[in-house]
């Protein structure tokens, strides 16, 4: 190949990478009804949770405003659609809602056959077991011919079965379709053990009357990374719903707050904080967005940390230490992409 052609290659190349993104038919859809659809948890105290009054608040429902305020300006244009664990999926699949945020696991069998691509993972979590104090068992090893309440639709079904049948002992499962339906059971005393993922658990005991009657067993049992996911077959929405998430934590791991992010726009020097600021590079413009897309999810919903104190922490019921949720910077796991 000449030097003219070579040249010219790479110059179409560069075109192509430098090349805005298209609009899919979901931001299409979105734009027109001027609404983001989010399907969430029907009740999950620090990931989706509606007061009396049909206030929404947790972390999953952050990422829904949080992709509101980048798509349409406005965090608070999302509509929350509550859907049980066997509903979440056909819902996604039918386009009742455009992104599900709803605590759910990714896992090989949910993203390849149940016609969802995960976008990221948000919570990192795994599956254990509550159980009444007064039982006084501390080991989930002690568990053998236990009645357990389990939510029928969810990892948590087979992630049981394998524990009990792998250390040769046996349950008998109570299924419910809903959260509030498999708390109940077992605060009500159908069921002498609940389990489902951690996060969960901590918000099960929130419900009770006495939260200090009931302990969470120190057995982890599974891997439960949960995200968001959308609809396959977009691709250009299923890139905006990742990096809306990757923007949420990287501003955390940049010191980009609520509070600072107006300050930072106007003086900050480092270019990693200037594009996600919208104040430097344009980055919006390779996913059908603006300049200030990332700049508008930390300044109407701030970053991933103040998402999970308010949520989740130890400030809240629930008491969430961030453990392996923490940045890579800090003793943790969570990492995002750069948004470079």
């Amino acid at each position: 190949m000449n030097q003219t052609i070579l040249a010219g290659a790479l110059s179409a190349v560069s075109l192509s990478l430098a090349a805005p993104a298209f609009a899919g038919p979901v931001l299409d859809k979105v734009k027109a009804n001027d609404v983001v659809v989010c399907g969430v948890n029907t009740a999950a105290p620090g990931f989706s949770n509606a007061d009396s009054k049909g206030n929404w608040t947790g972390l999953d429902v952050d990422y829904c405003r949080a992709l509101a305020a980048a798509v349409l300006g406005d965090a608070n244009k999302v509509k929350f659609v509550p859907l049980n664990s066997p509903q979440r999926f056909s819902a996604l699949q039918a386009g009742e809602v455009d992104v599900l945020a709803r605590n759910t696991t990714w896992n090989l069998t949910r993203d390849a056959s149940l016609g969802a691509v995960f976008v990221g993972t948000n919570y990192y979590d795994g599956q254990g077991f509550l159980v009444p104090k007064k039982l006084n068992v501390k080991s989930a090893k002690q568990l053998n011919g236990a009645t357990i309440c389990v939510q029928s639709g969810t990892s948590s079904e087979p992630s049981v079965a394998d524990y009990f049948k792998s250390h040769g002992m046996k349950y008998k499962a109570v299924l419910f379709d809903t959260t509030e339906a498999t708390q109940g059971a077992f605060l009500s005393g159908r069921c002498q053990v609940y389990t489902t993922d951690m996060s969960d658990l901590a918000g099960a005991r929130t419900k009770a009357a006495n939260p200090d009657d009931y302990v969470i067993l120190p057995e982890v049992i599974s891997k439960e990374p949960l995200g968001p996911s959308v609809r396959r077959g977009d691709n250009e929405w299923f890139q905006i719903a990742r990096w809306v998430l990757n923007a949420f934590i990287e501003a955390e791991e940049k010191g980009i707050t609520q509070a600072n992010a107006d300050e930072l726009r106007k003086t900050s020097t480092d270019p990693n904080v200037k594009r996600l600021l919208g104040s430097g590079e344009d980055m919006g413009k390779l996913l059908g967005l603006d300049k200030d897309w990332s700049y508008r999810i930390v300044k109407q919903v701030g970053n991933y940390g103040e998402s999970f104190e308010r949520n989740l922490g130890p400030k809240t019921p629930l008491a969430l230490p961030r453990g392996i949720n923490n940045q890579w910077t800090n003793g943790g796991i969570l990492y995002a992409p750069p948004v470079r």
